[in-house]
């Protein structure tokens, strides 16, 4: 008598496309579930990006606000790491098609039963991507460092720059976009000149430093109630920051921008300019839309469902900053692009997925707005919570403690506090280094 052998059914195989905050809620929540999950990035970190203009004022090192995604979920046996770039989808077939990052021999495809698309966004320069080359934004942790490197130079050319005009332009900062980014970026680069850097210069004084911020609307920080909105320009005033509101700009070139205000243009000579304004989606998300006939809005953001899946293809789910979510009414949502979203999408995303191998149904995807913070500088913040709105020293508290809970593992956590810690008693910043192609070298 013989006996044959049962074949052991295939897990269910998911596959997470980005490691920012969606794509590793997602891979936390099918973390030990039974379901075998592929993280794909084409970084091997993951990065807290609103620190990452701490990183570009030299308030934090780049490894205090990045975690490596292996580190991560080394315990969870049923996930995989990958080191790959995601160029595209072939819906039909249940395949991702992949390219390689530094010279791995990476597979062309990666199949799956369940795909999850966090793919983020970047900043857009409204059709004039050549703008990136002279005003870098600080979303990735290299635009963030070579930022730094290009404030950090432009004090030590004017130390050595005898022409008074190019002298005042080196120590022009403009800041394109009033959005939480570029108030919390202008609101550090007037800190640096102000407290930082005022006894480590000879020829100059770096509080003579002009921090230009530019905003094409009616006031800083929009998606703040107008009562926050002026408290933080205020604040910015108070850190010698200018704020120049209702100005477009329509022009970046490697010694300033210029500025269209009302029926008047302006040239403003500026050897750094900062980008923080705009939003696009990934391309992952154009793919995506066109994969299902579907027209992405002008963001470059694609439609789903109530659930988070792509309309015909329930398998795949998509999340974050390259989204629009369709109501259970049939209206189209616009969530704000901030990380708590995706991270409630990310958690949601996992929970589908589990429940769906269980065989148990799920409600749609609900929204949880806990509010908004936005910090200007020490001790200066502002909060919207929905039921309270405060400012000053008790919001920066909150947006402090708001941050070190949502930093990934327990030594950034620590190190960041301890760097903040320091940082408020002395006004110093540890990480001032120039690098990269600002660095020179022989």
């Amino acid at each position: 008598m013989s006996s044959q052998a049962t074949p052991v059914p295939a897990r269910h195989r998911v596959v997470v496309v980005g490691g920012g905050f969606g794509g590793i809620q997602a891979v936390k929540r099918l973390a030990g579930a039974p379901v075998e999950v592929t993280l794909v990035d084409r970084r091997n970190f993951h990065l807290f990006q609103p620190l990452t203009y701490q990183v570009a004022t030299g308030a934090l090192s780049p490894g205090e606000v990045a975690y490596p995604l292996r580190a991560l979920f080394h315990r969870a046996k049923n996930v995989r790491v990958m080191l790959a770039e995601v160029t595209g989808f072939d819906l039909n077939a249940r395949e991702v098609r992949l390219d390689s990052v530094g010279g791995a021999r990476t597979p062309e495809t990666l199949a799956y039963d369940s795909l999850v698309v966090a793919g983020g966004s970047a900043y857009s320069y409204f059709g004039h991507d050549e703008w990136g080359d002279f005003a870098p934004e600080v979303k990735s942790l290299e635009s963030a460092l070579e930022t730094r490197s290009r404030i950090l130079n432009a004090f030590e050319k004017a130390e050595l720059e005898p022409d008074p005009d190019a002298r005042r332009a080196e120590l022009t900062f403009v800041v394109v976009g009033a959005g939480p980014t570029g108030v919390e970026m202008a609101g550090q680069i007037g800190e640096m000149a102000r407290d930082t850097l005022r006894r480590d210069f000879r020829a100059i004084d770096p509080r003579e430093a002009r921090i230009v911020l530019v905003e094409a609307g009616e006031r800083v920080l929009s998606g703040f109630p107008p009562s926050l909105s002026a408290k933080a320009e205020r604040a910015l005033a108070q850190l010698g920051v200018t704020t120049m509101l209702r100005s477009a700009v329509v022009g970046v070139d490697p010694a300033g921008v210029t500025l269209q205000r009302e029926d008047n243009s302006e040239y403003l000579p500026a050897s750094t300019v900062i980008w923080a304004a705009g939003v696009r989606a990934s391309a992952l998300a154009g793919q995506l839309a066109s994969a299902v006939g579907a027209e992405p809005d002008r963001a470059g953001r694609v439609t789903v469902e109530s659930d988070l899946t792509l309309p015909g293809h329930p398998e795949v789910i998509a999340l974050g900053d390259m989204v629009r979510v369709r109501g259970a009414g049939g209206e189209v949502q616009q969530l704000p692009g901030v990380a708590p979203v995706a991270i409630q999408q990310g958690r949601y995303a996992g929970r589908l997925i589990a429940n769906r191998v269980a065989g148990r149904e799920t409600p749609p995807f609900h929204y949880r707005d806990k509010g908004n913070l936005a910090t200007i500088g020490r001790a200066r913040a502002v909060a919207d919570l929905n039921f309270v709105r405060v400012s000053g020293p008790l919001a920066w508290l909150l947006w402090l403690g708001v941050h070190i809970f949502y930093l990934i593992g327990f030594q950034n956590r620590l190190l960041v506090l301890l760097r903040w810690g320091f940082s408020f008693v002395t006004r110093g910043r540890g990480a001032r280094l120039i690098t990269g192609a600002e660095a020179g070298g022989r």
